[in-house]
């Protein structure tokens, strides 16, 4: 329905709680903004499809992740289907952090913080952090001799600075819900927020042309004083 059709808001409507996160929805995020119909010319850039290819590959850790972690450990090292299964959750993962490290360093040299986009710059840098740990929480949780010696190396790693009685790696029930429960939240969550940051503040234009008014008249002047 459109503005010209649609009802004034009474002051009792106003008073509504449900009222108050419509308006404060529709002002952080515009449906123009959120579903665009054009973009500028600069976005179609390689640069961007790495992190549309980070999307994807998350997309893919989060399904085969809910297959494993249904089946068990005992599917995925015995069972044909469970071994094809762990090895397309690893590949996504390696997928996924390829793609993050290519996005995040394309986006750095082109500083995608300007112009008020700090949040869209931060958030995806601490996307970043936290997957790490969700990747080490997910070595620590195969079940195999792979797991046990990253688990020792990492106990005695952790034990030196002093936060191994918080994260105690040794314990597979605490890696095996960081890994399939907290973190994978965390991750998709400050992924959502990234994506609406990019929609509602769009995407960072590049440098602007900077033209040397020292250079462009250097050819006049050098004119000027020949004999």
């Amino acid at each position: 329905m459109s503005d010209e059709k649609r009802a004034p808001v009474s002051a009792a409507e106003r008073q509504m709680w449900t009222t108050w996160v419509r308006e404060r929805a529709v002002r952080a995020l515009p449906p123009e903004k959120l579903l665009p119909d054009r973009q500028p010319a600069y976005v179609s850039s390689w640069i961007y499809v790495f992190g549309v290819a980070t999307i994807a590959a998350l997309i893919v850790i989060v399904v085969s992740g809910m297959v494993l972690g249904l089946k068990g450990p005992t599917w995925w090292h015995i069972s044909s289907l469970g071994r094809f299964f762990n090895s397309i959750h690893l590949w996504a993962v390696e997928l996924f952090f390829f793609a993050m490290v290519v996005h995040l360093w394309g986006k750095f040299f082109m500083a995608a913080w300007r112009g008020g986009r700090a949040r869209t710059w931060v958030t995806g840098a601490i996307t970043f952090l936290v997957a790490i740990g969700a990747a080490f929480t997910g070595y620590l949780s195969q079940q195999n001799f792979d797991s046990q010696w990253i688990a020792s190396e990492g106990k005695d790693g952790l034990n030196s600075v002093g936060i191994g009685a918080f994260f105690n790696v040794a314990n597979f029930g605490q890696m095996y819900t960081f890994h399939v429960i907290l973190l994978p939240v965390v991750v998709v969550a400050l992924v959502v927020w990234h994506v609406l940051l990019v929609r509602r503040h769009g995407v960072v234009p590049p440098y602007p042309a900077r033209v040397k008014a020292a250079t462009a008249s250097r050819p006049a002047a050098e004119e000027g004083s020949a004999p």
